[in-house]
């Protein structure tokens, strides 16, 4: 019964992958707070000759065994993501229990059951697979507590038969994670602890779960719209022997929908032929400042949106950087979501795929630089 409903649960918790609906602006944010749980199934290694050998000890002799190694198990957690590679863990773990039922010769039986449960600090190393998919390890030390209690029938009597253990010990794991939402992700994991079954000996139970981790804070993306300046005050004519230049804008416009990857913000190399066209009509001219501008459609959440468009601004910007060799001091980069569209209001109806492709206009990212020779 343990077995069908561990089961029973970690495949209600699957099912949440097909519920949560797929969405092509979802972005993983990397870093931060975050919380959440696992549940799952224990397996204990169960030491059929050490237990064989005890029993001899005292003038029996083990005639059969049967074993009871896999309970539900489960664990709550917290960490600090420090960067996409980087975090620290901890949490709470309960490995339930296990045991065995022994008979013997001269008749009797000896019954055994031990529990676990504890507290763990671990570090947790990432390798981001897709913008939404990564794998994992940890490797950790665990602070645990164990309860075995035995009992013995027929000619099989125990004299002592509870025992309590507290030790240190070290666990590991691995794990596969999916990003649901931004702040909402699906683990998948396989983690060994080792324990003291506090009757002197070490062992291994091993927990295979499925888990939620909830992040509490996404990266906030706020723009600040440009502020007008103060009148200035009226000043004389400059001399007319001054002659001003007026700046020229050089400008180019990335399309969203052919010049980068689909739902990640990577440049594609049809992308980078334009900036590379780009940086070169900067080459030799004087500028102030490049401004990278990311732009979304509408469909979607207005944060999933703010966030996809400074995520392909910033990476229009590390382009520049890497390939031209522009100052990264001189690129200000701006995430403008769905606030300016250059489609009207009401002008994109129809079913879903009629309004993505009438909303193309507003997926792009404009560079803009004002120059002077």
């Amino acid at each position: 019964m343990k077995t069908i409903t561990a089961t029973g649960i970690l495949a209600a918790l699957a099912l949440a992958v097909m519920v949560v609906p797929a969405r092509a602006d979802d972005v993983v944010d990397h870093g931060g707070w975050y919380g959440g749980f696992g549940l799952g199934q224990s397996r204990a290694r169960i030491d059929d000759e050490r237990i064989a050998n005890s029993l001899a000890a005292q003038g029996f002799t083990q005639t059969s065994i049967r074993k009871d190694s896999s309970d539900l198990a489960f664990k709550l957690l917290g960490g600090y993501q420090f960067n996409r590679h980087f975090a620290l863990e901890g949490g709470y773990f309960d490995l339930g229990q296990s045991g065995f039922s022994a008979d013997t010769q001269p008749p009797g039986r000896l019954d055994g059951t031990a529990r676990f449960k504890g507290v763990n600090l671990d570090a947790v190393g990432i390798l981001p697979i897709t913008e939404k998919f990564s794998a994992f390890g940890r490797v950790g030390v665990q602070y645990a507590a164990t309860k075995t209690t035995f009992a013995g029938t027929g000619a099989v009597l125990v004299a002592d038969p509870e025992r309590r253990e507290k030790d240190t010990n070290y666990k590991v794991g691995v794990g596969l994670e999916y990003a649901l939402t931004p702040r909402l992700g699906l683990r998948a994991e396989l983690e060994r602890y080792r324990l003291d079954d506090a009757v002197g000996n070490k062992g291994d139970v091993d927990m295979a779960s499925l888990g939620l981790v909830y992040r509490f804070k996404t990266r906030a993306v706020a723009y600040t719209p440009p502020v007008p300046a103060a009148a200035e005050a009226a000043a004389p004519p400059p001399p007319p022997q001054i002659a001003v230049t007026a700046p020229v804008l050089k400008s180019v416009t990335l399309s969203a929908d052919s010049q980068f990857d689909f739902d990640r913000a990577i440049v594609k190399p049809e992308g980078r032929l334009v900036l590379d066209r780009f940086a070169v009509d900067l080459k030799n001219s004087r500028y102030e400042l490049i401004t990278v501008q990311g732009h979304t459609d509408s469909l979607g959440s207005e944060a999933y949106n703010t966030d996809l468009s400074i995520r392909r601004a910033d990476a229009v910007k590390s382009y520049l950087v890497e390939s031209a060799g522009i100052p990264a001091g001189k690129i200000e980069t701006r995430g403008l979501g769905e606030s300016m569209p250059l489609t009207q209001p009401g002008e994109c109806t129809g079913v879903l795929a009629d309004r993505v492709a009438c909303l193309q206009a507003d997926r792009r990212v404009e560079v803009e630089a004002a120059v002077t020779r």
